[in-house]
């Protein structure tokens, strides 16, 4: 069924049939435009005349099935290639060979026009018959496949007599490949392997030649190798790399400052695997500031060891930032310098780019100078020992640095704090989670991380010296790499405008967006989950953070001036404003080359993608390792919350161990789900029940695929039965009827009618 604007009457004018057309979602034809104008008898040849010139004038263009569409509209079937899977998992494409200079259409791939044929991977082609919902997006549903992706395959090899198979491990990926016995390497099942695809075959599974064996899957090592070859991210270092790292020295005092006398500090996680920053905090001792604090924040002197357009460097940019995994971490500089000449251990001496910054007693920053030192950590700490010994629980570590670094720093910070809360950056309520892996490197146990107040402290810090190495740049006129964070773009907001007026907070439209603005409707909601929901929802309005030489600020965290200068041992960023500082300082000659600041757009750009990757990387490398965790728990009911609502079902994340699962349409009830994107819900048409973001409910594990890292669930009621088995007795069968009020015009599945419901039917015919 079609949404139809207000029609008027007797006979519409051309612009007025257009307009009707492009409105509309669905296939429309003379019948749909004759009903919805009240068009009848005699006027359907005029209507027809009508049509007929709109087509010669160009206006319109006949589609599938005598149907109509506005000018420019994709045709009924075509040929698309998948581009991308969107952030709700929905598969998107475009037309093959689509111009980049014209605006590109939205195409949604249907998951239930597949059948038995594998789900279409990135890359892939398809012919498929499409259905335009609105002006720029259309629906596609798989005629036929027609050509996969092409590159190596990572998957899992399994034997099949004198021969095998290997499942991908990508899950938009299911077709199996073929491997016949001289082409496996060895290979034996459950071992994940590379493969590459043999060319000739058109017909039934690929046949492919397995290149690399990466162990068995059962192994925790080869978890964290699927994500790595996935994903192309360098692991090893070449030989010319490692020697350089290994011809490293120690450094001398010579003309750096020297700051060995401070007690300054590392505070890290327990499992840190390198410690870039240091801090020092002390009241200052100005007169003229009464209630002031100094602070230092020294930073690990990546600059002097890793020099411009050396191996070293071309390495950490081609990598752009270390990847962490729960059972390794990728490096982005050798072993040799990040875990040890660039590690801030205690009681060395290690070179540092530190900064001394002076605010007042509510604060705020008054000057701050950058100075190129050499300390020598009094202590690695914890977070958790700085905060025991702030609460008044120190250990034997602890108990004698209570005066001289404990209490300076936290009460630094308290100070700094009253001017965060004035600024009022972003506050959402995300809490995140922690993977312990035991001695076998599986997981152990998943609990939420607790956020100490020693934290936020080092993140205070953190943020101003990251804001004095932007300041610093900017009135230098010095290029500065900044990390940038874009207001909300306006339409995103729409679903949490949506979903702000169901809860009777108020959202105008049109105001200048400001986070003290987010954080008073935060305030706003009444219940846990009401903030989670509306914390998710702002969330997933906000740009994506990115680097760039162009400073357009950050919004999250509401400051004007921003770059990350605090871990050039893990970010190329870092180090290239490190660099930046040296030169505009004069503090050496392995300052930033003007050649690398005339490509920093281009940097930019890379570095960014880079994030991303590791990004991509890391949660699926989670998903895998959960899956394997709860590989024997298949049947179990979890408690979960709703974290994606999409067309094809529920995404949910289960409370106990953080995995995310999906719960398909078919298990939410017998009912016709509409989905209503603006606010986030499956809104059943028949009963009326709605699932919506940050919903609590309860769900049934019913497969775990530790290949993919795939989670299937289902929904159940409060006793535990699932919702749809136990209302409707099985699955939906039947004849097919088209729902009242649906506006996209898809069809549903009604009862199966009995012998019996037959009978009665014939008998009310009678009556």
């Amino acid at each position: 069924m079609t949404n139809k604007p207000k029609i008027p009457s007797p006979m519409p004018t051309k612009e007025q049939i257009r307009e009707f057309i492009e409105k509309s979602e669905g296939n429309v034809g003379k019948r749909e435009i004759a009903k919805a104008f009240g068009i009848k008898g005699g006027d359907r040849i005029y209507l027809k005349q009508i049509l007929k010139e709109l087509v010669g004038e160009g206006v319109l263009e006949k589609g599938h099935h005598r149907s109509l569409a506005p000018a420019g509209s994709l045709p009924s079937v075509a040929v698309v290639e998948v581009i991308k899977l969107d952030k709700d998992g929905e598969v998107l494409a475009k037309p093959l060979n689509w111009r980049d200079e014209d605006p590109l259409p939205t195409i949604y791939v249907s998951r239930q026009s597949t059948g038995r044929a594998p789900a279409p991977g990135i890359g892939d082609r398809v012919l498929v018959r499409l259905n335009r919902l609105n002006k720029s997006t259309y629906e596609a549903k798989i005629i036929r496949h027609l050509k996969s992706a092409d590159g190596p395959v990572l998957g899992v090899f399994t034997r099949t007599g004198n021969n095998g198979r290997v499942q991908p491990t990508d899950r938009k990926n299911k077709k199996e490949i073929v491997i016949l016995d001289e082409n496996s390497m060895g290979a034996q099942s459950g071992e994940v392997v590379i493969c590459d695809i043999l060319p000739g075959r058109q017909f039934g599974l690929p046949e492919g030649r397995v290149t690399e064996r990466l162990g068995p899957l059962g192994d925790s090592k080869s978890i964290s190798m699927i994500a790595i070859h996935t994903h192309g991210i360098p692991y090893e270092f070449s030989d010319k790399v490692i020697k350089e790292a290994e011809s490293a020295r120690p450094v001398e005092l010579e003309d750096r400052t020297d700051l060995r006398h401070l007690p300054i500090a590392t505070i890290d996680p327990k499992d840190a695997r390198d410690r870039d920053d240091a801090v020092w905090a002390a009241p200052d001792d100005d007169p003229e500031n009464p209630g002031g604090w100094q602070v230092i924040v020294a930073i690990a002197d990546v600059a002097h060891y890793v020099t411009p357009g050396s191996e070293l460097d071309k390495s950490a940019r081609k990598r752009g930032n270390s990847v962490y995994f729960p059972d390794r971490v990728v490096p982005m500089l050798p072993h040799e310098l990040s875990s040890d000449l660039c590690s801030l251990h205690e009681n060395v001496d290690r070179p540092v780019m530190a900064v001394r910054m002076v605010f007042d007693a509510s604060g705020n920053k008054l000057r701050h100078k950058f100075m190129r030192a050499l300390i020598n950590s009094c202590a690695s700490l914890t977070y958790e020992q700085a905060q025991a010994a702030h609460e008044g629980h120190p250990d034997h570590v602890t108990e004698p640095l209570m005066d001289s670094v404990i209490r300076p720093l936290f009460r630094a910070y308290k100070s700094l704090k009253m001017a965060r809360e004035k600024r009022q950056p972003l506050d959402l309520d995300l809490p995140e989670r922690k993977i312990e892996l035991n001695e076998d490197g599986f997981i152990k146990s998943v609990s939420k991380k607790v956020r100490f107040a020693a934290h936020m402290m080092i993140e205070e810090f953190m943020i101003q010296a990251n804001v004095s190495a932007a300041e610093t740049l900017t009135k230098k006129r010095r290029p500065c790499m900044f990390r940038v964070h874009e207001e909300p773009d306006m339409e995103k907001l729409e679903g949490l405008r949506e979903v702000l007026a169901d809860m009777d907070i108020s959202f105008a439209k049109g105001q200048v967006m400001r986070t003290k603005t987010f954080n008073q409707i935060l305030g706003q909601t009444k219940t846990d989950a009401d903030k989670e929901l509306v914390s998710a929802l702002v969330l997933r309005s906000q740009s994506q953070a990115v680097y760039s030489p162009d400073n357009r600020h950050h919004f999250g965290l509401n400051l004007k001036n921003y770059a990350h200068f605090t871990s050039p041992i893990r970010r190329y960023a870092d180090l290239l404003v490190h660099r930046s500082l040296i030169s505009a300082h004069g503090f050496g000659k392995d300052g930033l080359p003007d050649s690398d600041a005339e490509k920093f757009d281009q940097i930019g750009e890379e570095i960014s993608t880079l994030e991303r990757r590791a990004m991509v990387a890391e949660r699926q490398t989670l998903d895998r390792f959960t899956a394997v965790f709860l590989a024997n728990q298949v049947d179990k009911i979890f408690e979960a919350k709703v974290t994606g609502v999409t067309r094809a079902g529920l995404f949910v994340t289960l409370e106990a161990t953080g995995a995310d699962g999906l719960a398909p349409i078919s298990t939410l009830g017998h009912d016709y789900f509409v989905y209503d994107q603006d606010r986030h819900m499956l809104i059943g048409e028949r009963t009326g029940v709605a699932y919506r973001l940050a919903d609590r409910l309860m769900a049934r594990l019913r497969e775990v695929d530790i290949v993919t890292g795939g989670i299937i669930v289902s929904v159940e009621d409060g006793d535990g039965n699932n919702s749809f088995d136990a209302k409707r007795k099985g699955p939906r069968r039947g004849r097919v009827t088209k729902p009242k009020g649906n506006p996209r015009g898809k069809m549903k599945k009604g009862k199966k009618t009995t012998p019996k419901g037959k009978k009665r039917a014939a008998a009310k015919r009678k009556s």
